[in-house]
């Protein structure tokens, strides 16, 4: 299979002599960090099979974000800490688009752009939500930011999981969606997201001038119901929580000039084929790396980090009414063991234990460590 490494290999000398100077700093870690990943230059440890005695080198990942190799562990950790979150209500998927007149703007000052973006989607959505004709109460919002499409075009939107219900004012009641397959009017949403970009952006930014048509042409905002599954919204919204633009499974192929990429087309939902130049795959994949430090999964309304105890409240209380928990027994008094009964000490969880995947038989010991021939940087 073709990694994303081997293309950046064979391409990556010929983009930095050509678009190095200009390039942020964030592009040049990334750029490192993926043709290091998982090769001497970060290190490792070597493994030694106890039967067929056969060595096997395990090198060390790069960690950024922007690598396709990396962080199938940490999505699934934050998986299962938003599962152990989710209150027991229903959910809907909530979609905001920037138009093409503001994306260019935003390309440019990523790191306050994307925040404003993030936050005038959920205030928007807070605020619409308080409204007693569609739920009365402050809704939980788990925003992520996407930026890419498909075929690696600049396409920022942010997706939104929205609770189903909120709590009121004062923290006693829990109000739920008017109707379940209808949250609030997309039309009315759109134009409050685009207001209230507009007012942050001005208010952070005052320097940066967006096009006039951006703030007059309607916006679009898409609205799902996804019922009880909020499982299934979670594994969708994971897969932009921790992955990049394109993972290796999509790229087909390349030569000394091209790279081909699959893709699936949205009308169709047909898998098609695209080629590219390696400089010009190289400045698409690029473009959605993120500026050091920037967040892209936030935290609005009832999920707030600040409001925490108030949610787990609210998730003990809704868990309540919707099941009748068993009166406890007192438990049995057990017998105390006999006095000249030795108790084994109860030992930590043993490591895993690697199969060897030369003999197949034997297990895999780590018998030494591999230093790194040339750290990255921070």
């Amino acid at each position: 299979m073709v990694e994303l490494a081997d293309v950046f290999r064979h391409f990556a000398d010929g983009y930095l002599a050509a678009h190095g100077a200009a390039m942020p700093t964030s592009h040049r870690r990334a750029i490192d960090a993926i043709m290091a990943c998982r090769t001497p230059e970060l290190g490792g440890h070597l493994w030694r099979c106890d039967t067929c005695s056969k060595e096997v080198f395990s090198y060390h990942s790069c960690k950024n974000r922007s690598c396709p190799q990396c962080h199938t562990k940490q999505t699934q950790e934050w998986l299962k800490a938003r599962q152990a979150e989710m209150l027991p209500c229903d959910y809907y998927h909530v979609t905001v688009t920037v138009p093409q007149e503001l994306r260019e703007l935003l390309r440019a000052n990523q790191r306050d752009g994307y925040a404003v973006l993030m936050k005038a989607a959920a205030e928007a959505i807070i605020e619409l939500a308080r409204d007693r004709r569609y739920v009365g109460g402050t809704v939980g919002v788990l925003a992520v930011l996407h930026t890419w499409t498909q075929q690696l075009n600049y396409h920022p939107h942010v997706h939104c999981l929205v609770t189903g219900g909120g709590i009121s004012a004062d923290g006693r009641d829990w109000y739920p969606a008017a109707r379940k397959a209808y949250l609030f009017p997309e039309r009315v949403l759109a134009k409050l997201v685009r207001g209230k970009l507009k007012a942050l952006l001005a208010k952070r930014r005052p320097d940066l001038i967006a096009p006039a048509t951006a703030w007059k042409k309607p916006w679009v905002v898409d609205i799902t119901p996804w019922g009880e599954a909020a499982d299934g919204v979670l594994r969708y919204l994971a897969r932009y929580v921790h992955r990049v633009a394109i993972t290796n499974s999509r790229i087909v192929a390349f030569d000394e000039r091209f790279v081909t990429i699959r893709y699936k087309e949205r009308k169709s939902s047909r898998w098609r084929t695209c080629r590219l130049s390696g400089h010009e795959f190289m400045r698409r994949f690029l473009q959605h790396v993120l500026p050091k430090g920037l967040h892209k999964v936030r935290y609005f309304g009832l999920w707030h980090p600040s409001k925490r105890a108030k949610a787990a409240q609210v998730r003990l209380r809704l868990q309540l009414d919707q099941t009748n928990p068993p009166v406890a027994q007192p438990a049995e008094p057990q017998p105390a063991p006999p006095a000249d009964l030795k108790v084994p000490a109860q030992n930590k969880t043993p490591p895993q234990l690697r199969p060897c995947p030369h003999c197949h038989k034997g297990q895999l010991h780590c018998v030494g460590r591999l230093t790194p021939k040339n750290a990255l940087g921070p």
